[in-house]
């Protein structure tokens, strides 16, 4: 199996487990940061890092795919009667993209490229 093969599904266990996360009801003990915002950073910076380093040279699709997993996760917070959408989140979830995509751009400088 080869690296970007292992990013790859890295990418997508974190992309479910985040929408489980996400889902669950407020009275479920929860891991976290502390603080709901920098929780939705933290998600989706390692999002972005991994799906920008397993699909090499579909970045745009990648982040623009990531704003609309963050855009469902808000309709179905405010849909599910005991999670509520927030702009603020989904502002988190776009600084964390952006953190994501940096961190994978100095990754790329610095790592060999995956095979």
């Amino acid at each position: 199996m080869t690296t970007r093969t292992l990013i790859r599904a890295a990418f997508w266990v974190a992309t479910l487990s985040v929408l489980v996360l996400s889902l669950l009801p407020t009275s479920t003990p929860l891991p976290s940061t502390g603080w709901d915002k920098s929780n939705h950073v933290l998600g989706f910076a390692i999002l972005a890092a991994l799906g920008s380093l397993g699909y090499r040279r579909q970045g745009l699709k990648v982040s623009v795919g990531l704003l609309a997993f963050g855009v469902l996760i808000e309709v179905l917070q405010a849909f599910s009667g005991y999670r509520f959408a927030e702009w603020g989140d989904l502002l988190s979830d776009m600084i964390g993209i952006a953190l994501g995509i940096l961190t994978a751009w100095l990754a790329g400088r610095t790592l060999p490229k995956p095979r």
